[in-house]
């Protein structure tokens, strides 16, 4: 979860399948896309002990739900993840929202989710609509974990999950 950005955007194939919810067979080609990339980077983290989240989706592809964790100082803060894919998707980036943080850190939104404007909103729209989960968890969620665990646990914000 340290690689930087660059690095995660090498590491991961892009999207070939233009399409959206809306889309009927073409959405689901990309749903099949989107689970495979997912696997692979769920295989990489695994393989270089970076497990770090885990989600599952709906039966459409459209909801989606999991746990995401960040170690710090040797010890686990584990939240809850969720996110939808938009209408748009994927010229609308996925919001991630870890609903217990609401209103800890000045860096998210009502509802707990994660404030990607600055950094992850220009990544997206750069390469839309060649981007997808993974590549949103890898460039998005996870230097957000890794920007703001530390601070809200060393300030006494979040408490570790026992």
């Amino acid at each position: 979860m340290e690689q930087n950005i660059s690095t995660s955007l090498e590491s991961l194939p892009f999207i070939k399948t233009n399409a959206g919810p809306k889309d009927g067979e073409q959405w689901i080609e990309r749903l099949k896309e989107e689970y495979m990339l997912l696997i692979q980077y769920i295989q990489m983290n695994k393989e270089e002990d970076h497990d770090w989240f885990n989600v599952e989706s709906n039966a459409d592809g459209t909801k989606w739900n999991g746990k995401c964790w960040y170690i710090h100082n040797f010890v686990r803060y584990e939240f809850d993840l969720q996110f939808e894919i938009p209408a748009t998707y994927p010229a609308t980036p996925i919001e991630m929202e870890l609903p217990e943080l609401d209103g800890k850190t000045h860096k998210m939104y009502r509802g707990g989710k994660i404030c990607l404007d600055i950094h992850f909103a220009p990544l997206w729209a750069k390469y839309q609509p060649k981007l997808g989960i993974a590549h949103a968890l890898a460039t998005a969620l996870g230097p957000w974990l890794a920007a703001e665990i530390p601070v809200l646990a060393d300030q006494g914000i979040i408490k570790p999950n026992m």
